[in-house]
């Protein structure tokens, strides 16, 4: 992923008013990522509201921003659940809904689409090896990091594309 600035982020959301992504939370150590190409988006939460959260990505040439919701009450510990996105499984509430409204008029008529996902929102770190899951949360695949990574951001890419349909 390119490095993105605040006006680059603020400008990408395609499912809020251009006033809620002016005032919307950024991540607190924008300034300080170093591993932009480790990412596949950049994912983060508003520590104001537990069940908002937010998704950048580029897609193509663009730059597509999501508010995403995701349900306030956690799950127990004895389920384990699997991320749509990366394929990794996780205990508990590892892995959450999260919604997005759709964007335009589907969106402003109140129509959403969902997709489980890590709930800590680091599916590109877990892909790449450069943060471990809870034991048996990676299973072992034929398939090489590059090709995780792609299968990653085809997934992404789909979820994305929801959003206009």
């Amino acid at each position: 992923m390119k490095t993105l600035t605040e006006h680059d982020i603020r400008s990408s959301f395609v499912n809020c008013s251009k006033g809620e992504a002016k005032r919307l939370p950024l991540p607190k150590q924008l300034a300080d990522i170093d591993h932009w190409d480790a990412l596949d988006f950049l994912g983060w939460f508003d520590l104001s509201a537990p069940d908002r959260s937010y998704l950048v990505a580029e897609r193509g040439d663009e730059v597509i921003g999501v508010t995403l919701r995701s349900p306030s009450a956690k799950r127990g510990f004895l389920r384990r659940s699997m991320c749509s996105l990366c394929l990794t499984s996780h205990p508990g509430s590892g892995v959450s809904l999260m919604s997005a409204r759709k964007a335009g008029r589907a969106g402003r008529e109140g129509n959403s689409v969902g997709l489980y996902i890590c709930a800590d929102l680091d599916c590109s770190l877990y892909v790449r090896g450069k943060k471990q899951p809870a034991p048996g949360g990676r299973m072992e695949e034929s398939l090489t990091v590059e090709q995780q990574i792609e299968r990653t951001r085809g997934h992404l890419d789909a979820f994305l594309e929801r959003l206009f349909v």
